[in-house]
């Protein structure tokens, strides 16, 4: 773990939240609720608890990778393609909130695509080369 790198914090707190989604669902095994109960549900079937393992698992390897600055890019482009698949199945008609104005939105995915992002491109996203 580089604790100097500009990006330790953010990489640390995203780590901590993909670890917090995924590891007590597994511990629990409420994993396969949300691969029989709602994938299945919304078109997933037969492949939802399967699908749901994939991503839990999924998402500690991506923070694993976050603290370990390894395989950031590839693992931080899936985490993106899993919570855009979020917002689309299911948190977009919602609405924008979380909770307060709404219940279930967007907002909070929306935030850690920014922040995975902010990760992979620490200088932004320019197309040239920045000349001085």
């Amino acid at each position: 773990m580089n604790f100097t790198n500009a990006t330790f914090l953010l990489r640390a707190a995203v780590a901590i939240i993909l670890l917090t989604h995924g590891l007590p669902s597994i511990y629990t095994g409420d994993v396969n609720n949300f691969g029989n109960l709602f994938l299945n549900e919304i078109g997933f079937a037969p492949f939802g608890v399967p699908l749901a393992w994939a991503i839990k698992c999924s998402h500690i390897v991506t923070a694993l990778c976050l603290l370990l600055e390894k395989y950031v890019k590839p693992m931080a482009i899936l985490t993106i393609l899993i919570l855009i698949a979020g917002i689309a199945t299911v948190h977009f008609k919602e609405g924008w909130y979380v909770v307060g104005g709404g219940r279930n939105g967007w907002e909070y995915n929306f935030l850690l695509i920014i922040a995975l992002l902010t990760i992979m491109y620490p200088n932004g996203l320019s197309l040239t080369k920045n000349k001085r």
